[in-house]
């Protein structure tokens, strides 16, 4: 039986990979993984339970244990017996800086990679995230490798900071970016690159109309979208 079809889309924070992917699996009507939010809710969970981001066995214990489910525009994560809406939460820079500390820990990569596979079901998945093409579905018919300028990936994020009434430093942002950049290409385990057979996109210039339109061609010519 052929393999359910996945799409993947990498890239560094504030590319637009997870835009871009929300549009791409809606455009396609396929299932979504939003595989950064995995990491930040582990993050988030190890926080609020005071479980140590040094502690590799029990944040892998942690994630293996995790009840969660999406729902639109809502995370629900079960946490002490209690369900709790994490959306807000997990979109914090906190819970970024968080995420990535985390993700630098290989047992816990290995405890979230049967989660983050359990998502590919039919018609099909979009898979976001740093290492989806390169690790977690490597078998991907199409994978995107989405890039921007650190320049451009503070700026976005600091407009839409801005625009929920958040008092921001670009300079703060730009640093924070930089750092996150060196930190997931530079980790031992599934550092962030481009898969071998990825197409590379820089959204530094494009909307995200364009690079929607660019992908859903590459989408036609590999036979995954009509």
């Amino acid at each position: 039986m052929a393999a359910v079809p996945v799409i993947t889309v990498d890239g560094p924070s504030g590319s637009g990979k997870g835009t871009l992917a929300k549009a791409l699996a809606d455009h396609l009507g396929w299932h979504l993984l939003d595989s950064g939010a995995l990491y930040r809710i582990v993050g988030c969970v190890a926080a609020r339970l005071s479980v140590e981001v040094t502690d590799q066995t029990a944040l892998a214990e942690l994630a293996r244990g995790l009840d969660i489910q999406f729902q639109g525009d809502v995370v629900w994560v079960r946490i002490a017996g209690q369900r709790t809406d994490l959306a807000d939460e997990i979109r914090t820079e906190d819970a970024g800086v968080q995420a990535s500390v985390v993700a630098a820990l290989p047992e816990v990569r290995r405890a979230i990679l049967s989660v983050q596979q359990g998502f590919r079901r039919n018609p099909g998945l979009v898979a976001d995230g740093r290492d989806m093409g390169t690790v977690v579905f490597p078998d991907a018919q199409l994978k995107i490798f989405l890039d921007a300028s650190a320049e451009e990936r503070a700026q976005r994020r600091y407009k839409q900071l801005k625009n929920k009434g958040l008092s921001v430093s670009l300079r703060g942002l730009l640093e924070q970016i930089r750092e996150r950049d060196a930190r997931d290409r530079g980790r031992a385990v599934a550092p962030l690159k481009p898969a071998e057979d990825a197409v590379i996109l820089d959204s530094t210039h494009l909307s995200i109309d364009a690079v929607l339109a660019q992908v859903v061609s590459l989408a036609k010519k590999a036979g995954l979208a009509h």
